[in-house]
């Protein structure tokens, strides 16, 4: 039951086992684990409710431990699956809710090729208008899966005494955090405005993905994809043909899964995102892709409402997922009406005192004017000081795909007394310490070189 911290943090073998307190619930719902983490699933202790709103039982104080094993009233394993499958949505997926809201979203999808800006983004504020009262997942960057993670770190090592426990870091040369700049290509104007964006992250030396739309939008050329590879960038799969439509049903999404893996072959593509953020985790086995970008940490101001809960990659069967932490640029600048940085750095410090992954989404298609433009290039002038002043990983998506599977790979072994890490990939590769302070947990490295703050809410 310990399973998922030691994958989270890698850890050397010395944690307690966990152990079930007494049988789970028949029914799932929502319940806490100390103050900063809002639990969804079964539990062996007190009660849950249907609404992360209502008054939320703590089950905390019925944790027991021994040297030997914790005592835990969930399943760590399935509060986990839930929160990152967004399984706490109950009922049907919220995009599919019922029948009028499929009705309403093919219309509006039907429509959106004709429907000026202005027109679309009235709409989008309409559909979004509830958004500053959903309780969960937290808003503007959610931790939760984060913070247990760490909350049962803290109590296995008070178990075992340990003061200290060594850990892969989760970022390769000690690096503080990583984020990833990605393009989504929706239609013809982006497409040529491709070439200009290109040069403008060259300036800023910031390495980015291009979601290309295979089908239907704009004609995708080899010249275009070459000229995307040939300049340093990365290109992938956005869904088929963006009509909202790829998960409407499991037939419909297999026959369309089919023709999309064919195109990632065809482009050379080991990434892919859908339109809209639209999603089914449950059909992801079908995608013959290395990773996807295609999760919201939380969906606020997303057409599906959820939220993957973490800041961090994860597992979706064989597929890494890289969540979407920051707000996308259509949504900033279009439904909040903002235009400063503010707000990303805001969502930027969460992450980081996390030490997670910061992900972009700005569209070629949206930057074109001088405004927008600019604003995009002020925020590629702050990574640029995240990487030389705070130690940020700039990455292109392929290259955090590969380390996080090595790193899923790797172990801490002892050789002479001395730590090292064994596995593909270590020579970049640094051993951590999560160290018990109080009630909490700081991380330092080996060297004690760097130390920070473990404390997410």
């Amino acid at each position: 039951m310990i399973e998922p911290v030691s994958q989270y943090f890698r850890c050397f073998d010395s944690l307690p086992t966990a152990e079930l307190s007494g049988a789970l619930s028949a029914d799932a719902g929502y319940f806490r684990f100390g103050p900063d983490v809002v639990a969804y699933g079964r539990s062996a202790t007190g009660s849950r409710t249907r609404q992360a709103s209502q008054l939320l039982y703590d089950t905390l104080g019925d944790v027991s431990r021994n040297s030997r094993s914790l005592q835990l009233p969930f399943d760590p394993a399935e509060i986990v699956d839930n929160l990152r499958g967004e399984r706490y949505i109950s009922g049907a997926r919220q995009a599919d809710a019922s029948r009028s809201s499929k009705l309403a979203q093919a219309a509006y999808y039907l429509c959106r090729p004709f429907l000026p800006l202005a027109v679309r983004k009235h709409l989008q504020k309409f559909h979004l208008r509830d958004w500053r009262g959903i309780p969960f997942p937290h808003w503007p960057v959610d931790r939760t899966v984060d913070a247990l993670m760490q909350k049962l770190l803290l109590l296995a090592a008070k178990s075992r005494g340990l003061e200290r426990v060594p850990f892969i870091w989760f970022w390769p040369d000690g690096a503080s955090a990583c984020s990833i700049m990605t393009h989504d290509v929706e239609a013809e104007p982006g497409r040529d405005f491709c070439p200009s964006l290109m040069s403008i992250n060259e300036d800023f030396g910031i390495p980015a993905s291009f979601q290309i739309v295979p089908e239907k939008r704009y004609e995708v050329t080899r010249v275009f994809l070459d000229e995307i590879k040939a300049r340093g960038f990365e290109v992938n799969v956005q869904d088929l043909d963006h009509d909202g439509r790829l998960f409407r049903n499991y037939d419909e999404f297999a026959r369309r899964a089919a023709k999309i893996n064919q195109y990632g072959r065809d482009f050379a593509a080991v990434g892919f995102r859908s339109a809209i953020l639209y999603r089914n985790q449950d059909w992801f086995n079908l995608l013959r892709f290395s990773y996807d970008t295609s999760i919201p940490n939380v969906a606020h101001l997303d057409p599906q409402r959820g939220g993957c809960c973490t800041v961090m990659p994860y597992f979706v069967g064989d597929i890494l997922e890289l969540p979407v932490t920051a707000t996308q640029d259509h949504t900033l600048f279009n439904v909040l009406n903002d235009y400063s940085l503010s707000f990303w750095q805001q969502q930027c410090e969460l992450i980081m005192e996390t030490h997670g992954l910061i992900t972009f989404i700005v569209h070629p298609d949206y930057i074109i004017s001088p405004r927008p433009q600019a604003a995009y290039k002020r925020l590629l002038d702050f990574l640029v000081k995240l990487r030389t002043e705070r130690n940020v990983w700039i990455a292109l998506p392929r290259e955090v795909d590969r380390w996080w599977r090595q790193r899923s790979a790797m172990k801490i072994i002892r050789r002479n007394g001395e730590f090292m890490v064994d596995g593909a990939g270590s020579e970049r590769a640094r051993i951590a310490y999560a160290c018990v302070e109080g009630d909490r947990i700081v991380y330092e490295f080996s060297d004690r070189a760097m130390r920070v703050g473990a404390n997410p809410s």
